[in-house]
């Protein structure tokens, strides 16, 4: 009898010891340190997006011709000032407030294109993975159409007939670039059909569209939010090529595609003209890849210990 008692009760000293699911995720979210990183520079510049209107020290449009190319602060040059803390472009306007207002612009269009590219391609790659057959013969003969198409020619090509817009930018790109969202999810799809749980639901008499949305999707979202993560990441570089060529946002807008673009005559001359834009680009894309890998990993079920 003491011996029972003895088990039952490091049984439960053991269970009240034992971390809640939240305590445990909280753990495994503060101990990856891509996560971190990428979280903390992404809640930086989202910062930057919402509250560029109260932060900006002058209108991203404003115009001094008088105060044009003046250097960042930490340049020794007599034409520095506090007042233009990052210098001011070829057209005198202020460099931080044009920074602040593009990252609007860049998470607007990575955003809104991941969301459209990932409804087009979530769909087709589940039903294709989940029915096959003729339906993953269809959707197959898609995707390969797709993938004969280069992004970048196309998008030039409808931009340019089109005409070029911030809302023509994010549809063109969000019908572009949902592939990759098809091919993965097909894939996980297809994974996740043959098991037992599916297998069991269908017995029950579950419809199709009840096991797709309580059995499939939860088990194939983690391949979901590294696919968004990089695709998001992919529109933001591919609407900064098209502002560069003169097809993307469109002047005035303070776009950082669009910053370098309009820098690239004084590259030789003024190179911290393209070098801020620029690396804020290399940032935004940097912490996007890295957050979702980070989700990724800690939500993995194979990780949940």
């Amino acid at each position: 009898m003491a011996v029972t008692e003895i088990k039952s009760d490091a049984v439960a000293l053991e269970k009240a010891i034992e971390p809640s699911p939240g305590a445990l995720l909280r753990r495994r979210v503060f101990s990856h340190m891509g996560l971190m990183i990428g979280g903390g520079i992404l809640l930086v510049i989202l910062a930057m997006a919402l509250l560029a209107p109260l932060i900006s020290p002058h209108d991203p449009y404003d115009q001094i011709l008088d105060r044009k190319l003046i250097p960042p602060v930490w340049f020794d040059s007599p034409k520095v000032t506090w007042a233009h803390p990052l210098g001011t472009d070829q057209l005198g306007r202020d460099y931080l407030s044009r920074l602040f207002w593009g990252a609007r612009i860049s998470l607007l269009i990575g955003f809104a294109a991941m969301l459209i590219s990932g409804v087009i391609g979530t769909t087709l790659g589940v039903l294709a993975g989940y029915f096959g057959g003729r339906v993953d013969m269809v959707v197959n003969f898609i995707i390969t159409t797709r993938l004969s198409m280069p992004v970048v020619l196309v998008a030039l090509a409808v931009v340019s007939l089109i005409g070029s817009s911030l809302t023509v930018v994010i549809w063109v790109l969000g019908l572009l670039i949902w592939d990759r969202f098809a091919v993965v999810m097909r894939s996980a799809t297809q994974q996740v059909r043959g098991l037992d749980f599916v297998a069991a639901a269908e017995a029950l008499g579950c419809s199709t569209w009840r096991i797709l949305a309580s059995e499939i999707m939860p088990n194939v979202t983690n391949h979901l939010i590294v696919v968004a993560t990089i695709e998001m990441a992919h529109a933001i570089l591919l609407e900064a090529a098209l502002s560069f060529l003169g097809l993307g946002v469109q002047p005035p807008e303070p776009s950082w595609g669009l910053m370098i673009a309009e820098a690239k005559g004084l590259m030789f001359f003024e190179a911290w003209l393209i070098t801020i834009p620029g690396t804020a680009l290399f940032l935004l894309v940097l912490a996007i890849n890295l957050l979702g890998d980070g989700v990724r990993d800690v939500t993995a079920p194979e990780n949940r210990n």
